[in-house]
């Protein structure tokens, strides 16, 4: 890709990241090991408390708390990573910041990882904090009603596609879904006419790596479930309000703004914050740009007003 597609307050921290060896069969442990480098030790808000607790079945939870809750809201959120790598911790920024500005206790959990953990494990654990969250709804001091569901790249997908499956078990159902760049649509990876275009930071050829390793022996197939793919379900009427954060130079731009689009056809409340000149996940690599501060400013102000709360940005 041309840098020069690049917003300029963003050319240097993108551009100059290095490309994760993520090829099939090859480089996982590497790719750990780099993402922790890359990912910059952060200042806690002052009064937020991390809380690192392991579930009656296993599954990790990263919980953030506010020193003084200031409304009955959570939020549930889904770290990225392609559905091969990544952590909650990767997002400690952006999560101690949301439980400290908006007032709200914030769960984020370490779900298992594909290849060895294909469909539909991630999206099962995903679940499994769901069901915590609502079974510890009042000792944590929120009510299950005004609970709102996101994340980031993969974890986008994962929250969008929990949201579907949520939806059709027709129980307690969150107020909103918050998708920054999310990985929607395994069809985008099919696509080997994109891997010319070497977009920055996620690449048609890492794309098809992760979604290869989490569909297994239904990619490339019409066994997709949309529950792990929720671009391919057809009908997204009855859904909870979205917002739907994308830059227009990444590889996930045309499935995310389709599937807002398709949202807002289905009488879905869809916001769609379209970032000219934004590559991948580009708020988190270049959190000091005053693009990224605007964006962020944004799509927390949007997340405030679906949960109820304030936001102490105004």
């Amino acid at each position: 890709m041309d840098v020069n597609l690049i917003h300029p307050d963003l050319r240097k921290s993108t551009t100059s990241m290095p490309k994760l060896p993520i090829q099939s069969g090859f480089g996982r442990a590497l790719t750990r090991l780099l993402l922790t480098a890359l990912v910059p030790k952060v200042k806690i808000p002052a009064g937020v408390q991390i809380e690192q607790l392991t579930t009656s079945g296993g599954l990790k939870l990263r919980i953030y708390s506010p020193a003084k809750q200031k409304t009955a809201a959570a939020l549930l959120y889904i770290h990225g990573g392609g559905m091969i790598i990544g952590s909650p911790k990767m997002d400690d920024a952006r999560l101690a910041s949301i439980a400290s500005e908006l007032g709200v206790v914030v769960v984020s959990p370490d779900y298992r990882l594909a290849p060895e953990h294909p469909y539909p494990a991630p999206v099962d654990d995903c679940h499994a904090a769901w069901t915590w969250m609502l079974e510890n709804s009042a000792p944590r001091g929120f009510d299950v009603n005004r609970i709102a569901i996101g994340g980031e790249s993969a974890g986008g997908g994962l929250a969008a596609g929990l949201v579907l499956r949520l939806h059709d078990e027709a129980g307690v159902q969150p107020v909103a879904q918050w998708l920054f760049c999310p990985m929607l649509d395994d069809r985008t990876a099919q696509d080997r006419s994109l891997d010319g275009v070497e977009h920055f930071i996620w690449n048609n050829s890492m794309n098809l790596v992760g979604w290869g390793s989490y569909l297994g022996a239904n990619f490339g197939t019409e066994k997709v479930a949309d529950y792990a793919a929720p671009a391919r379900r057809k009908d997204l009427s009855g859904l909870p309000k979205a917002w739907v954060g994308v830059g227009d130079v990444e590889l996930f731009f045309e499935e995310d703004r389709a599937y807002a689009e398709r949202l807002k056809a289905a009488g879905v409340d869809c916001e769609l914050d379209i970032v000219s000149g934004a590559p991948h996940a580009f708020e988190g690599l270049a959190p000091e740009s005053q693009l990224s501060k605007d964006y962020m400013s944004k799509a927390t102000s949007w997340l405030a007003e679906a949960l109820g709360a304030s936001s102490k940005r105004g």
